[in-house]
């Protein structure tokens, strides 16, 4: 049995949590999960199969005529040929050359998509989800709460409109400090300060809500904060990092939703 909350931080009534909240924790199947997601988003990239093939150059071998270029202290490479004098050649094609294709490229048809059975999938979903009752595990990722798990609040809850609303009831079931934790954001090292990613930001509570509403626009703006509907739900936004143990807020009509998973 778990409480649900009103607006006022109050336990109004229990409710008794579906079975997907016993499923075993199954940390080998949560990483195989988010990483065959990962891999999905991946966009594939290689270079033209005729980069620095598109040349008149060539190689003439060896010849018994004055015009081969045997003989003349010229390396066997492939090279572009005219009227100008044979110093003036360079080469082409090889990949040491000025111009030339390169040795190694990336290939085009190269699947960077990692499969996994349906199956599999959900067992990663119901495991990541019995994983946000485990105070250890939260308590692992770095979430800062010390109540009882889940936190599940009344259906009023989602037609919230302002973001001062939404921070308020939080604040009444003791999220205070895991807010202002997921404010602190640090500057990355590397290029990527040059590339509008200077700032790495944590992750902070997740609210799972029964369908879009209001309440998905009015906590946006939270440092942190993710809000998605029971559909929407997937197993890296369970598990960021593949570390499951996510501090997930419920509705009641989204835990209802959650028997039938």
């Amino acid at each position: 049995m778990a409480k649900i909350y009103d607006l006022n931080g109050n336990a109004k009534e229990e409710v008794k949590l579906p079975k997907v909240f016993d499923t075993p924790y199954r940390p080998d199947v949560i990483k195989k999960a988010v990483l065959s997601l990962q891999s999905s988003k991946r966009q594939a990239y290689g270079s033209d199969v005729l980069a620095g093939k598109r040349t008149s150059a060539h190689y003439h071998g060896l010849r018994r005529y004055r015009w081969s270029m045997m003989g003349r202290g010229m390396s066997r490479m492939a090279r572009i040929h005219g009227k100008v004098g044979y110093l003036l050649w360079r080469a082409r094609f090889v990949p040491q050359a000025v111009k030339g294709r390169r040795a190694h490229p990336p290939k085009v048809e190269k699947k960077w998509e990692k499969k996994i059975n349906e199956k599999e999938m959900m067992l990663a979903i119901r495991s990541a989800l019995a994983a946000c009752c485990n105070i250890e595990l939260i308590k692992k990722r770095g979430h800062v709460f010390d109540g009882e798990l889940p936190i599940i609040f009344e259906k009023e809850f989602e037609n919230l409109k302002t973001t001062k609303e939404v921070l308020d009831v939080l604040k009444k079931v003791g999220i205070e400090k895991e807010l202002e934790r997921s404010k602190k954001k640090k500057v990355v090292a590397g290029r990527g300060k040059m590339r509008n990613r200077k700032y790495k930001k944590k992750k902070g509570i997740l609210i799972v809500v029964s369908k879009e509403c209001s309440l998905m626009k009015a906590a946006r703006n939270l440092p942190g904060v993710d809000v998605l509907s029971v559909e929407a739900v997937d197993v890296e936004s369970l598990a960021p990092g593949c570390h499951a143990g996510r501090l997930t807020i419920f509705t009641k009509p989204a835990i209802e939703m959650l028997d039938e998973v």
